[in-house]
């Protein structure tokens, strides 16, 4: 079973997503590639839906954890989720979060990904754009 180990960049402004895996010695590639982008994939729409639980399911929170996205870092999972991703789709009247040029490198038992992220919301309490890629 695949685990982040690292970090995650990715957030209301955040332009790059870095995930850190460690994966089975001899696993294979094709297949740990296309978990790898499922699992962008599933935080992409828990992000979306204000649902922790791809995070929680794939993320590991070890003691100085860090998580970084546009806001700063976030120490220990739960702070990003139950301070971010959780509460932020009160705030938008829509939200789109979508992630592009996706690559993946997989070495061994050791993998990460690198990929571009756009984000469109409008804010609810001021009608503000946000638009980034």
């Amino acid at each position: 079973m695949l685990r982040i180990i690292k970090t995650v960049s990715v957030a209301v402004l955040a332009t790059v997503i870095l995930i850190v895996l460690m994966l089975p010695a001899q696993a294979d590639t094709a297949s740990d590639d296309a978990a790898l982008k499922n699992i962008i994939e599933a935080v992409r729409n828990g992000w979306l839906q204000a649902d922790g639980t791809p995070f929680r399911e794939n993320f590991l929170d070890f003691e100085g954890a860090r998580y970084i996205e546009s806001g700063g870092q976030n120490e220990g999972l739960s702070e990003l989720v139950d301070h971010h991703v959780e509460p932020e789709a009160d705030a938008f009247e829509d939200f789109t979060l979508d992630f592009s040029n996706i690559e993946t490198h997989i070495e061994s038992d050791f993998a990460w990904a690198i990929a571009n992220t756009e984000i469109k919301a409008t804010l609810k309490r001021d009608g503000r754009v946000i638009h980034n890629e």
